[in-house]
This record gives C-alpha cells, structure tokens and sequence, in this order.
C-alpha cells in the first residue's frame, strides 16, 4: 500500500509559484503572523515538525493569549501551505488503526521561502524601529582589533585561525558602527524637522543630545586619528595576506556539489576562495575609506560624519532658537505694523495721529546741510568738544544759494572732468613691479625636481618676496595632506605653482633663514614647479596669495612648517 500527498501540500508547484508574502494582506493577517512566530520560535529551539494541536497550544500560552479555534488554526496552515510558507508531510508516527492511517494528518514545518519572508519582514520591522546611535565604544573596539591584525600581519607566518577571527569580528564590529550611526544622524534629522510636537520635552532633550554628540565628536577625532595611523601601518605591513588566509579558511568550508570530481572540486574551492577574497578586500576599503581620506575632493567617512554632527549641533541650537521665538511671540516686519496700527486706532487725536506718523516715517521735508572748509578750520581752532551745543559753536555759514533754490549746485558750466592719467600710469607701473617681483619669486622658488628643505637653507636663504610666495605654497601642500599620510601635493591659489611635499624626519630639523627671520621645522623633501610658460601672458601675472600674506618677523616665522 502507498500513500500521496495531496499536491498543495507541498512546496508549491510549478504551476503556482510560492507567494510567501501574500498573508500580510490576507484578512486574516494578524493570525497568519502569528501562527509563523510559532514556527520561527520552534526553529530556534531546533524543533523542525510542528503538529496543529502544537501550534494551538503554542498561540494559547503565547504573549498575547487569545485562545484559536482549532477548526481556524487548521484552515490557516492549509492556508499558508498553498502560499508556500509551510510544508505539510504526512504523519504516521502515531497510527495506530486503518482510520487512522487513512485520517489525514500532516506535520508541518517552515519551507525556504516562508524563512525568507519572516527574516525580510522581521528586517523590516527592525530598520523601521531603530534610531541608531553613535558608539564610542565600537571605535575602541575598532582600534583594539586592528592592533591585534597588525601583529599578526608582523609574523612571518600568521595563524589563519586568529587573522580570520580577528577579521570577523573587526567586520562585525565596523558594520554595527556604521549601520548605526547612519540610522542615527537619519532619526536626528527627523528630530530636528518636526513640525508639531512636545516643545518642552524637546528643549529638554535638547541639552542632552548636544553633550552626546561633542562627546562622540572628541571621541571620532582621537579614536579616528589613532585608527587611520593602525590602517596605514596595516597596509604598508601586508594585509592581504590575512585577508587572503581568511579567504580560504571560509572556502575550506564551502559545500562540495554533488558528482564533482576532484579536479572540479578544487576548482570551486578556488572559485570560492577566489569570491571570498573579493568579498574581504570591498570590506577592507570600506574600512579604510571610512577612516583615511583618499584626497582633499574625496573626504573619509568619518569626516563626513563629523561635519554632520556638527551641522546638527547648529541645526538643533537654531530650531531650539525658532521655538523660544515662537514661544515669546513673533516678532518682524508685520508684527511692527500690526502694532503701529493700534497705536494709529489708539489715538486719541488727528493731531496726536500726525505726530505718530511724523515719529514713525520722518517723511517731512529737509535740507540737509555741509560743513565747508572755513567752518571746520574754525571748530579745529576752537578746540570744541563733541558735546558742544550748536548756540556756543561758531556759526555755520551758509550759501544764500540754499534757501534760494535749495540747491548747492551752481548753475552754470558743469566742472571738468580731472585727469587721473598720471595716476593710472603710477598703478601701471606698480603692477608692473608686483609682477616683475612674482616671477623673480617663482623662478627662484622652483626646484627643477625633488630637493631637501635644507637644500633651500643653503641658498643664501630667500628675500622677502620669495619667502612669502614660499611661505603660500607650503602652507598649501600643509593644509592638503591627509591624517596619517606623510605626502601631500596642492596648486597655489592662481594655479600658477604646484607644490610637493613628503616628509623625510620628522626628528630632523631644519632652519632657513630669511631676511624677515628663521624658518624652522621638521624634514622635507619638496619639488615646487612653475606651471606658468615662460614668456606667457601668464608669466607676467602678479600672485594674489603673496601680497595678502603679512610681512614674517623673526617670532612668528619660528616654527611655520609644522
């Protein structure tokens, strides 16, 4: 004697593909997602099969304890087996008659697709929840991790087992990290745009909020720095080989296929290793790009993360400060207007309603008056003070021409026009210099290739035109280089100088003297080149940054380059 199944009981068929996610609009979907939690809980207890008097007694005892119908709990699982989330199998472990056998009983369990749907629902659920935080303590556990990677990629001979451990959990920990604090800045936003809500409470949670968020900051800032020199030193030492043996640990487990033979297995497990590897290194340059600026165009994340809490910071003191405003009562232009026409319809007078006007627009007619020469020679002679009352101050002469016409403007031939060639030929001529003294600086400042900042100082030292051009560019490559990085290149401000910088001691010091002082810092190799073609229209061309740049004293340019 065999026995079938019914078809819909199983996986779904060909002809209908499996709908997992259709009870979620059923009508009945609040017990069709519990009935699933039942399953989704027995699976964590590692119980596979569930019988229909299981999940009744399972919903009784449950949170909510609404008893179900034992006639409702069948139809739901007949139910959910046609859309492909449970599997029914035939039970005949507790047959023990011909009516029994032939009495339907099946023992459900949850399939492939109905796993997926509660995980991707249960995804959901939790993304729509979260508010995130800022952990400072996953960037200690961050630095911790990397520390111990780098001693391990020292070793000549690193244990996979460590390096992979190590690896995960430095991913585990990273991806909380970010996941989190990309949830949070999205919930402050949200925080920081509402419209209708609890003012108080707000303002409140405001003072509390703000100390967080410059707690993290500090906390980014050091852990950061400390973070980005690990991840250098990780890369200069060879992490791709711990990557590497992480890569074949995790091949080493994949699953044979079926009727392989040994030249294709060894090929998937390359296969695998291979698609490993790819999956650690995207992990890795997420990590570093997280800490380590690739450029001054493409900041690190944790950069970006610190401009926006920042942001947020202001956003939050002004949203607070719209609030205190709304609060105390509105006040700008239609507000003042609003109140000058209740004063208007308080007066008690035509009269009194004039004045106001008078006081409100100053519209009224006046001849505004000057002060000639002789008058201020008289009041200089005088030696007036500024409370002077204008009865005691000598008078004020007048032309007879104002209370005339009210007009100073003679009438007559306009005057003529003054000629100020003389002095455009004097700026000319100043232009001239500037830019004679610009290209001077330029060509003494290039390098012709890579030199030693003490290769300058053995030049004589530099004049003061030179040395503040040099004084703009290396301020320049300074300010370009990125956190745990010892090269930098930048363009000067009119795109006339490119200059690069690389650090060669930074316990040897040099010193440059200078007509306006010593210039003293650490080590360099630098290579300044002049981008402007000689005999160009551009060569001619004076530098904006040196004339902005303030003369150097001896006091101030001790130390600049550091």
């Amino acid at each position: 004697m065999s026995v079938k199944s019914s078809p819909k009981f199983g996986e779904g068929s060909s002809a209908s593909p499996p709908q997992p996610f259709a009870y979620l609009q059923a009508p009945n979907a609040a017990l069709y997602g519990r009935i699933l939690n039942v399953f989704a809980e027995a699976r964590e207890r590692f119980i596979v099969h569930l019988r229909p008097e299981d999940v009744g007694a399972e919903l009784r005892s449950g949170p909510d304890g609404v008893p179900v119908p034992v006639e409702a709990v069948g139809g739901a699982l007949d139910q959910l087996v046609g859309w492909g989330n449970l599997r029914a199998d035939p039970d005949t472990g507790r047959v023990t008659s011909v009516e029994d056998f032939h009495r339907a009983r099946f023992l459900y369990q949850l399939t492939r697709h109905g796993q997926a749907a509660l995980q991707a629902v249960a995804v959901y659920d939790e993304a729509l929840g979260r508010r995130g935080q800022l952990q400072s303590v996953a960037l200690a556990d961050i630095a911790e991790q990397l520390a111990a990677l780098l001693v391990l990629a020292r070793e000549n001979d690193p244990d996979p087992a460590k390096a992979h451990l190590a690896l995960l959990a430095l991913a585990d920990r990273f991806g909380s990290l970010a996941d989190n604090a990309q949830a949070f800045m999205a919930s402050l936003r949200r925080t920081i745009d509402f419209q209708d809500g609890d003012e108080e409470a707000f303002i409140a949670y405001k003072d509390r909020l703000v100390e967080y968020i410059e707690r993290f900051i500090a906390d980014l800032a050091n852990r950061g720095a400390q973070i980005a020199d690990l991840l250098t030193q990780l890369n200069a030492a060879g992490v791709n080989r711990l990557l590497l043996a992480a890569a074949q640990r995790e091949a080493g487990d994949a699953v044979p296929d079926a009727g392989a033979d040994g030249q294709e297995a060894e090929r998937a497990r390359l296969t695998a290793s291979q698609a490993a590897l790819t999956t650690w290194e995207n992990r890795w340059r997420g990590l570093t790009d997280w800490f380590l600026s690739r450029s001054s165009r493409q900041p690190s994340q944790a950069k970006l993360l610190r401009g926006a809490a920042v942001s947020a910071i202001t956003s939050l003191v002004n949203t607070v400060a719209t609030l205190n405003e709304r609060r105390s009562g509105r006040s700008d232009r239609s507000a003042d207007f609003r109140a000058l026409a209740r004063f208007f319809a308080q007066a008690p007078d035509d009269d009194a309603a004039h004045r106001l006007w008078r006081a409100a627009f100053a519209l009224t007619p006046a001849r505004h008056l000057t002060v000639d020469a002789e008058t201020e020679a008289a009041w200089q002679d005088a030696e007036l003070p500024g409370t002077t009352p204008w009865a005691q101050a000598p008078p004020l002469e007048i032309s007879p021409r104002l209370r005339e016409t009210g007009s100073y403007e003679r009438r007559g031939r306009p005057t003529r026009v003054a000629d100020r060639s003389a002095a455009r030929q004097v700026l000319a001529e100043q232009v001239e210099r500037e830019a004679a003294q610009t290209a001077a600086a330029r060509a003494r400042l290039a390098t012709g290739g890579p030199v030693l900042l003490s290769e300058l100082a053995g030049r004589d030292g530099l004049d003061p035109d030179a040395f503040r051009l040099f004084l703009a560019v290396l301020g320049d490559a300074l300010s370009a280089r990125v956190p745990g990085e010892h090269e930098s290149s930048a363009l000067t401000g009119d795109g006339t100088m490119e200059v690069r910088l690389k650090l060669v001691d930074p316990d040897a010091v040099v010193r440059i003297p200078t007509a306006d002082g010593v210039l003293s810092g650490p080590e360099h190799v630098i290579e300044i080149i002049d981008l402007v073609p000689e005999g160009s229209a551009g060569g001619s061309r004076p530098s904006p940054v040196p004339a902005m740049t303030p003369p150097m004293t001896a006091d101030t340019a001790e130390g600049t380059s550091r």
